[in-house]
């Protein structure tokens, strides 16, 4: 593959095909999530949705096809969406009596069925939850980032007052930390945007930020505070305590299959994928090595090891393909990022032993057979801290605090600066045309302090450095 030094974007388009990820849809924009890619996203599900039931939310499911009146009726949310929208105009042979939008997201839907449940403060708080596919007309699509389909999970809840809907607005972002960190081993900042840079139709928006081995940003889930806004539109109100009306307080938050290329540009390298273990489809990948008979004695044993490793809660995959070498498979599994390779051969099962290489290794080791079923379960949870411990010294290697405009446009040219800004559009419209650097968010753990902007000079609003840098 083409290097990540010579050409980062370039590494990455032919890695998420070679490997095996996904193809291109037939329709532009689209894509097809081969096994081996959809495995990883199942595993990403299965880890966040156990969380989200956890803290009392359900899953439930909502239309694909949503009424244009719908999205009108907030006129942020839909100015913020119209140039992504696909609409159906045709159906059943004939022309449509009003035109249906192809969700991009479900606020309006989910809007309206509220309106219908909610009646009462005893309704409240609601917690939904919906994993679905979204449309969303991307101009300039690339595989797992920006794509005209994606598949996301989307939060909806709606709450009696503020203090209840940011609480859950905080749960969310907090869910997406311990996701990221704790399952795909991405450091990652949480923080709130600023004002030019909320979700459409929302009053407060945060979000986690990861940096990329290129040093570029990627948004890797937000969580929305939506104040009244949607409850106005929507006429979700309940009876209070005292039996007067008032609107709700709503939130939406979302994660989406951008994580997948967020985990592959976190931790792949110039040999291909490099997978934390917890979201590898396979964590272990047996080779039985020889012909013939020694051919299958080696696989009789990979067979009974492998049956031992599953016992020990390891996912393991016994490659016995006879028709290809195993310096092949050896470039397969370490393409497609297996955490650990083993090797079983004649000499192998003559010592009892078995030959073990990590995919960022040196060399080979071995073990006695009895005991790798012992010393994996832990070698790979040491991997998995590996992993985030080097993807955060290297997002804090390339990120620098800076006050002047020149050191500002030094450190967004190779990672992120932390600098103090105005928080006006306009600047941020000027940051963005000299440097392609955006603000990414407030950090909510940055030390309170203050100065003047970075670009314009004005005085800074937040009381803290914003983080400021190229995205995808």
């Amino acid at each position: 593959m083409t290097a990540q030094s010579e050409d980062f974007s370039a590494w990455y388009n032919e890695l998420v095909v070679k490997a095996e990820l996904v193809d291109r849809g037939p329709a532009k924009g689209t894509m097809v999530i081969r096994p081996y890619g959809y495995r990883i996203w199942e595993l990403l599900q299965d880890e966040l949705d156990r969380r989200i039931k956890d803290t009392g939310h359900h899953n439930a499911y909502f239309p694909l096809l949503i009424p244009e009146s719908y999205l009108q009726r907030e006129a942020e949310h839909v100015e913020g969406f119209a140039p992504e929208l696909a609409v159906v105009t045709h159906a059943g042979g004939k022309e449509l009596d009003e035109p249906l939008v192809v969700r991009p997201t479900s606020e309006t839907v989910i809007g309206e069925m509220m309106a219908k449940w909610i009646s009462s403060h005893r309704d409240l708080p609601l917690l939904l939850n919906q994993w679905s596919n979204v449309v969303r007309w991307e101009l300039r699509p690339r595989t797992f980032l920006r794509t005209s389909e994606f598949l996301w999970q989307e939060g909806h809840t709606a709450h009696a007052d503020e203090t209840d809907a940011m609480r859950e607005t905080m749960l969310a972002l907090d869910l997406y930390t311990e996701v990221a960190r704790e399952i795909a081993a991405i450091p990652v900042f949480g923080g709130e945007k600023t004002p030019g840079e909320r979700f459409a139709g929302a009053m407060r928006t945060f979000t986690i930020e990861a940096m990329m081995r290129d040093g570029r940003a990627l948004q890797s889930g937000t969580s929305h505070y939506m104040g009244e806004n949607f409850a106005r539109a929507f006429a979700i109100r309940y009876a209070t305590t005292s039996g007067e009306l008032a609107y709700a307080h709503t939130t939406s938050w979302g994660m989406t299959t951008r994580m997948l290329g967020a985990v592959i540009m976190t931790h792949g390298d110039d040999h291909g994928l490099v997978l934390p273990p917890r979201l590898a489809p396979y964590q272990v990948v047996i080779v039985p090595i020889g012909v013939g008979e020694q051919g299958a004695k080696a696989r009789s044993a990979a067979y009974e090891l492998g049956d031992r490793l599953r016992g020990a809660a390891v996912r393991v995959h016994v490659d016995d393909r006879t028709e290809l070498s195993p310096g092949f498979k050896f470039n397969q599994w370490e393409l497609q990022g297996v955490p650990v390779r083993l090797e079983l051969g004649p000499r192998d099962l003559a010592a009892g032993i078995v030959t073990m290489a990590r995919r960022l290794g040196e060399g080979k080791e071995q073990f006695r057979m009895d005991s790798v079923s012992q010393v994996l379960p832990s070698l790979l949870e040491d991997f998995q801290a590996f992993l985030l411990r080097r993807a955060a010294e290297f997002r804090d290697a390339h990120t620098a605090v800076v006050d002047g405009w020149a050191a500002f446009s030094a450190a967004v040219a190779v990672g992120w600066a932390a600098a103090f800004h105005c928080g006006t559009v306009d600047c941020e419209v000027e940051i963005k045309k000299d440097t392609a650097a955006t603000p990414r968010c407030v950090p909510l753990d940055a030390t309170e302090e203050s100065g003047a902007c970075v670009r314009c000079g004005r005085s800074d609003v937040y009381g803290k450095r914003v983080l400021f840098g190229r995205a995808y």
